[in-house]
């Protein structure tokens, strides 16, 4: 038992340092902790012998549920309403014509037989979540056409319909009596039932129960989310899609202590992702990986140039997508650990394969995140994808300080009350301090004697507000029908315990007041008390 501590101990604070190497080159940082795993492994300097199977898969599955949960839970649904219905299609359709495709290929290419070569195309189907978010987010890749978001939302969304898929194939191969359209009707409607009953209880308890311990909402989630993969697991349904559903829920409504949640969500899903390339580097046997190298290869082409290409013309160009945004999806297309976890099933399931299907989809797995991953800011650029004003990493919506000193800024126009007086003539509130100004170009430390001058900006630090139960600020996007569009503040329906704090507008901030015109596209920033209903548009 010590032992196994020590172990996971080392591996963790070394995946922790080779994050930050990662950060500085081009790879993704998975293939790093793919390849410690390996070095680790049998054929490796650490000589570790582990084959287990089972073990792999129920740590692995375990892991993939927080990743797919928290990949729904940081969907923003405003920002990826206008690619929703594409996303749908992508984690779908796309799906099943990339498994028929690729299906196709490994019968022409490999001689495997259409069912066999129909269930390998299921398993690498999907693309990964926990890869393609690694990638956007690692690289700052934000994406013109809210492509940054089609891609997080199809990679969130289409493992269930790959989930799905390998198990319908692992019963069709192995000559079981199933109902088809019983399957996946059973799998979808569980799935999707389970996830919305405990996404919208979920919600409920979190706003109007108190439970008396500080982190008690962020334990609840979590036990929230372990039910709401169990559940419907249990029942026969899809477990991954219902998690999915339950974040995407439960993550684009207001819920008290939300900064909490992300923090420990972040922390957990950093660590699944640690834990599970590590664990698949740990399994695979290196030695054995040259035999299926070739026919992984193949494969890994064809979808690359051939499968996925035809799949998202298809789906995408109806849409009357521009070559360029097609060329980016065509080539984010990164396969990862659910496909690696699919193909354990597979090995579970004891079908006679006429390759590795384990070893096989690992090799693809490794050729997908070293070339796409690695080339995806690079394809982007060159297909000129990249939108430089904004932000792949604004996810959330709720706004909490995490420090003890907020800083504020003061302009001091001509007119302003400061405007020729020294600091020490101005009477600042108890606890708040003058740290610096700034004036022209120049960069100043204040004290008493300093005058103050139309143009100057001070900065002031005072202790931040703590008592944050009956206060939280979250944020409503002004689109074209709203209500409020284009009204002055003081005309504004505001119901009670609502203020309107800023308003952010073409990347800048302001403080309003009664005259200020509310605009489309304005990103108001409201202060909640508890209690108070959120505005709708």
């Amino acid at each position: 038992m010590n032992q196994l501590l020590l172990l996971a101990g080392v591996v963790i604070v070394a995946c922790i340092l080779m994050n930050r190497i990662a950060a500085k080159l081009p790879l993704p940082s998975l293939l790093l902790f793919i390849g410690l795993g390996m070095c680790f492994g049998v054929d490796g300097f650490f000589k570790i012998p582990f084959d287990d199977y089972e073990l792999s898969e129920a740590i692995c599955s375990v892991s993939l549920l927080f990743v797919m949960f928290y990949g729904g839970f940081g969907t923003n649904l405003k920002t990826a309403k206008p690619v929703m219905g594409k996303a749908f299609l992508l984690s779908t359709a796309g799906v099943v014509m990339t498994a028929a495709l690729v299906g196709a290929a490994a019968h022409v290419l490999l001689g495997v037989g259409w069912m066999e070569g129909i269930l390998i195309g299921s398993v690498i189907a999907s693309t990964d979540a926990a890869s393609v978010f690694n990638v956007l987010r690692s690289k700052q890749l934000s994406l013109k056409y809210n492509t940054d978001s089609l891609l997080e939302l199809e990679s969130g969304s289409n493992d269930p319909i790959s989930y799905m898929m390998t198990i319908l194939m692992i019963s069709l191969v192995s000559g079981e009596q199933i109902s088809l359209a019983g399957l996946l009707l059973k799998q979808i409607l569980i799935g999707a039932a389970c996830g919305f009953l405990i996404g919208k209880a979920s919600v409920f308890i979190l706003n109007q129960i108190d439970f008396g311990m500080k982190q008690g909402r962020t334990i609840f989630l979590f036990a929230a989310v372990i039910v709401g993969y169990a559940l419907p697991s249990v029942a026969g349904g899809n477990g991954y899609l219902s998690v999915y559903l339950c974040g995407i829920l439960i993550g684009n409504r207001f819920i008290p202590d939300k900064k909490e949640m992300v923090h420990f969500f972040d922390i957990l899903t950093e660590i699944a992702q640690m834990v599970i390339f590590f664990l698949l580097g740990l399994l695979v046997t290196p030695s054995q990986l040259p035999e299926v190298f070739v026919p992984a290869l193949l494969l890994c082409l064809f979808m690359l140039f051939i499968g996925r290409p035809v799949s998202v013309l298809a789906i995408l160009k109806p849409f009357g997508a521009s070559w360029q945004q097609i060329g980016v999806v065509s080539w984010a297309g990164l396969r990862g650990v659910a496909s690696i976890v699919f193909s354990i099933y597979v090995v579970l399931s004891g079908i006679p394969m006429t390759y590795n299907l384990f070893n096989m989809v690992f090799v693809i797995v490794l050729l997908s995140l070293a070339v796409q991953g690695t080339l995806l800011p690079v394809v982007s650029r060159k297909l000129e994808m990249i939108d430089k004003n904004a932000n792949v990493m604004r996810t959330f919506n709720d706004y909490q300080d995490e420090n003890d000193i907020s800083f504020v800024k003061i302009k001091i126009t001509d007119n302003h009350p400061f405007a020729g007086k020294t600091l020490k003539e101005i009477e600042m509130p108890p606890g708040v301090l003058v740290v610096l100004l700034f004036r022209g170009q120049e960069t100043m430390m204040p004290n008493g004697d300093t005058s103050l001058e139309g143009g100057d900006l001070l900065i002031c630090a005072a202790p931040a507000f703590e008592d944050r139960e009956n206060l939280t600020l979250y944020e409503v996007e002004i689109d074209k029908n709203h209500k409020w569009r284009d009204k002055p503040v003081n005309e504004l329906d505001q119901k009670a315990g609502v203020l309107i704090v800023m308003v952010k507008r073409e990347g800048s901030t302001l403080i309003p007041n009664g005259n200020t015109i509310i605009r489309q596209d304005d990103l108001l920033v409201f202060r909640r008390q508890k209690h108070a209903k959120q505005a709708h548009g």
